[in-house]
């Protein structure tokens, strides 16, 4: 069984190659930059999408990631089409180490993933 620092490591890895994936998958304009903004010291994990829109500039978090203490993935932001989290199953995390962040507390216990 991994240790929780050895879990906390692999989790990092799969963030920043799920958040590849997605920047190589979705990139279509090329007045528009993705970059991964990934502090694995502090556990924090983003996709934004920066650039032109003919005259105007657009600056927005796609995607938003944290790894808690405990080794929970916290999803914090999902501002694109794809079910990250079934995502983060397919990639072999399991459903007690996701945390749907962005949804109210009252309501984490009603998803089929962990409150907290």
């Amino acid at each position: 069984m991994a240790t929780i620092k050895e879990k906390i490591k692999n989790y990092q890895q799969l963030l920043i190659g799920l958040l590849e994936d997605y920047a190589r998958e979705h990139s279509g304009n090329p007045e528009m930059e993705d970059q991964i903004l990934a502090d694995t010291d502090r556990n924090h994990f983003q996709l934004i999408r920066i650039g032109w829109d003919k005259d105007d500039r657009i600056e927005n978090i796609l995607l938003h990631f944290d790894i808690k203490p405990d080794g929970k993935i916290w999803i914090q932001s999902n501002w694109t089409e794809t079910r990250v989290a079934e995502e983060l199953l397919r990639r072999g995390v399991s459903k007690s180490d996701i945390v749907l962040g962005m949804q109210p507390p009252t309501y984490r216990q009603y998803t089929e993933y962990a409150a907290a």
